[in-house]
């Protein structure tokens, strides 16, 4: 059965147009997704991200487990610190992207996509076994929501005080959001600055209005998953099914950094030692040239006019910000920025520059 998030029946109210994702039925826009990318760039847009995983680890050896389980050395993380890693398995590939945080000496939050909570949680169960640690999935229990954008402090602020305009980047707290305790994050996957909220599910419909109502002067609109795909690529911030998959390695996917060697070792050690030391993909930007975008699976061709292959196209789109057409390819060589490849766009050999990821940076 598809799942409903505690914000369903918002959606469908405000018209949205709903489709299947990763088994939850969500919102894909609300109108125009154009314009919704366009508010969280120049104001703030509300996202509906309830349909993510919520797994707890708790317990006295609960950071010892998550430095087996995962990339991260959780270990060393001060409460109130967020941080960005992945999970692999033993061959080194990449079961899911997550973010761990930590609530307490003793309790974690890792959040995970949609599509691999599951996974994620049968595995964290597992590989925490030998730990004095339990791990719980407490999705049901949260409607999580995000505000995104220049205006997002200002707009949450009203809700919840003026002291968690002090929070920093990847850091999370606890708040009281309408009498309720809740967990605040400033993390995002938009390129903005931004809060997300972790509100028991039975406010989740109470906040997302008052956040609608608080925010209306300043341009605030809810914002489906077609104008978030497109903020997170302009943004260069990999999705998993795309730049990331059981088949690649964090160090196919520019992610080498998180690979660190721990006292206690981790799952996929030993691969991750091997690929360390092997040729591996790159993960590139490109401008596309003509009207027709790239989409994920096209072939990118060596040079201008090229006929060696030599990658692919993970995630493409038209750029609202950029009004370019932009795209992340996975490849097999080095190349430089500002170097032509060429793109079979559906048997059209199209001229793409390779560029710098991201594409868009805020301004600060």
């Amino acid at each position: 059965m598809t799942r409903l998030t505690p914000l369903h029946e918002v959606h469908v109210a405000l018209g949205a147009r709903m489709i299947d994702f990763a088994g939850w039925d969500m919102p894909v826009w609300y109108g125009s997704a154009t314009d919704e990318h366009h508010a969280v760039r120049s104001a703030a847009g509300l996202f509906d991200l309830s349909h993510m995983a919520e797994l707890f680890v708790t317990g006295s050896e609960a950071a010892a487990a998550i430095d087996w389980a995962l990339l991260i050395e959780a270990s060393d993380m001060p409460v109130g610190r967020a941080r960005y890693s992945m999970m692999c398995n033993e061959a080194g590939g990449i079961i899911d992207d997550l973010i761990v945080y930590r609530l307490a000496d003793e309790e974690f939050m890792i959040v995970a996509n949609a599509s691999n909570g599951p996974t994620v949680f049968a595995e964290m169960q597992e590989r925490a076994a030998e730990f004095d640690a339990r791990v719980v999935d407490r999705t049901d229990e949260f409607a999580l929501v995000a505000v995104q954008g220049p205006k997002a402090e200002e707009i949450v602020l009203r809700l919840t005080g003026p002291e968690l305009g002090d929070l920093r980047y990847y850091r999370v707290a606890e708040v009281e959001l309408l009498g309720q305790t809740a967990y605040a994050a400033r993390t995002g996957y938009t390129g903005e600055d931004g809060f997300e909220l972790f509100v028991p599910a039975a406010v989740g419909t109470s906040l997302w209005k008052a956040l609608l109502d608080t925010g209306a002067e300043d341009g605030l609109v809810p914002v489906g998953l077609a104008a978030r795909d497109t903020l997170r690529l302009e943004a260069g911030m990999p999705l998993y099914g795309h730049e990331l998959t059981l088949e690649t390695t964090p160090f196919d996917v520019g992610s080498a950094r998180l690979v660190k060697s721990k006292p206690g070792g981790f799952v996929g050690a030993d691969a991750l030692a091997t690929a360390a030391d092997e040729p591996h993909d790159v993960l590139i930007g490109l401008i596309v040239d003509g009207r027709r975008p790239a989409r994920e699976g096209y072939a990118v061709l060596d040079g201008a006019g090229g006929e060696d292959r030599i990658g692919v196209v993970t995630s493409g789109a038209p750029s609202p910000t950029l009004d370019r057409n932009i795209a992340i390819a996975r490849v097999h060589r080095t190349v430089e920025t500002g170097e032509t490849v060429t793109i079979d766009v559906r048997g059209t050999a199209t001229p793409a520059e390779v560029v710098e990821l991201p594409f868009y940076r805020r301004p600060q």
